[in-house]
């Protein structure tokens, strides 16, 4: 090849690279533009749970402007567009039946501490209003969901009381089944079911989170759970970090027919960028991400998705996703691949605020009805830590424990005065 031929091929080389990466920079120029606007609500981030396992909590001994270690800082939260997340206050399975609602506890304290130690940056917030109020106030709306159902033993008085205490939804199960419902990994046959999905009791809790007006997160749950729920609850639920199944058939994702009965009841599947999750193996890119929204789109329509990162909760995550910061390029994206603005805008953080708006609103339709008190049957969750103490009949055994006891120390001591 001539010296001519050669030079006019690496100009017309260099020319499309160059075109490419001006096509791409102005992707990424509309979808910051858009993110100015309509800023990024995540379903779930771990950073509590990082701030406890590296930290033990204490938070005075953290600078989160300079905290290198994490997916998740403020400065790379500002870079991201971050405009709203849901902190998890998360605690492992090993906790059940010891101190898992100490540790929830610990947990949601460890975020309402963030938003006071980092006021300029986080606003707290239980609700949509307080979600657009920090949006105008170009801060990040800081929510709490509790994740795992483990999290509060059984007890609806607790689900209540960490819901005053801000947690605005649940988790129904993390990895392992509680005494009311069974969790995913039951569906991989690792583990057993125990409840047929959602005992009678897991029912109730279902009836009790619409009453409130709290989130119920069918991610970490098996299929059968999401089919009982989504038959069942009167508000839309929220897939807080879960992907489509269809694209990696992975047990944590979300089926066709299920997705089809979230756009059905106006809910929302908000995609986890776990490589694991993503391409069932432990490589991922940026793309592949895309294509679960593109998934989910054509199954359900742009109305039912949205982002649940995951970060700070995944050890593996796709190139060009690394930490919160990467957002935007996620939306450049989807744009590149004939998004709408409007579909963007949903995705990012109108599909969330309409769920919760219709979640706010069968609340305010149950204001009269009394909270539930009929408490789990003791059977269900006997256990050498858990006592029995208002269950029927608990104080006529105590009772006759303690009679019994009397009656074998005074023939013990008639005995000793008659020897």
């Amino acid at each position: 090849m001539s010296p001519r031929l050669i030079f006019a091929s690496c100009l017309a080389l260099w020319t499309s690279c160059c075109a490419l990466a001006l096509t791409d920079d102005q992707y990424l120029t509309r979808a910051k533009t858009l993110m100015a606007e309509t800023p990024v609500i995540d379903g779930h981030n771990d950073l509590p749970w990082q701030l406890r396992k590296n930290f033990n909590n204490q938070l005075n001994k953290v600078d989160l402007n300079t905290l290198d270690t994490t997916h998740t800082n403020i400065p790379k939260i500002k870079e991201g567009h971050l405009g709203a997340q849901f902190w998890s206050a998360y605690v492992p399975c090993e906790t059940q039946y010891k101190d898992a609602v100490r540790q929830t506890l610990e947990q949601i304290d460890v975020v309402h501490r963030m938003c006071w130690k980092y006021p300029e940056t986080f606003h707290y917030a239980t609700s949509s209003q307080d979600i657009e109020e920090a949006f105008r106030l170009k801060k990040v709306a800081s929510l709490i969901g509790v994740e795992g159902g483990h999290s509060i033993d059984s007890s609806l008085g607790t689900l209540r009381t960490m819901y005053y205490l801000g947690a605005r939804y649940l988790t129904l199960t993390h990895s392992c089944n509680t005494p009311w419902a069974d969790n995913w990994l039951v569906d991989t046959g690792s583990e057993l079911p125990e409840n047929g999905g959602l005992s009678a009791f897991g029912k109730q809790l279902i009836v009790e989170m619409n009453r409130l007006g709290m989130l119920i997160d069918l991610a970490h749950v098996p299929v059968e759970v999401m089919h009982q729920v989504l038959n069942m609850s009167k508000a839309p639920v929220i897939f807080s970090h879960s992907s489509a199944y269809a694209i990696c058939k992975h047990k944590r994702n979300v089926p066709d027919d299920v997705l089809a009965k979230v756009n059905q009841t106006e809910g929302i599947v908000m995609v986890n960028f776990y490589n694991d999750y993503v391409t069932c193996s432990k490589t991922a890119t940026l793309s592949d991400v895309a294509d679960h929204f593109d998934h989910i789109k054509k199954m359900g329509g742009a109305g039912i998705i949205g982002f649940g990162g995951d970060y700070d909760g995944v050890t593996r995550l796709p190139e060009g996703l690394e930490n919160v910061s990467k957002y935007p390029h996620l939306v450049a994206e989807l744009l590149r691949r004939g998004w709408t603005d409007e579909e963007v805008e949903a995705a990012l953080a109108k599909n969330l605020l309409r769920v919760m708006k219709k979640v706010e609103e069968v609340r305010d339709s149950l204001a009269s009805t009394l909270p539930d008190d009929l408490p789990i049957p003791y059977d269900d969750v006997k256990n050498p830590c858990r006592t029995s103490y208002g269950y029927p009949d608990s104080g006529a055994v105590h009772s006759l424990s303690t009679l019994t006891l009397l009656l074998a120390l005074a023939l013990q001591a008639f005995m000793t005065i008659t020897a």
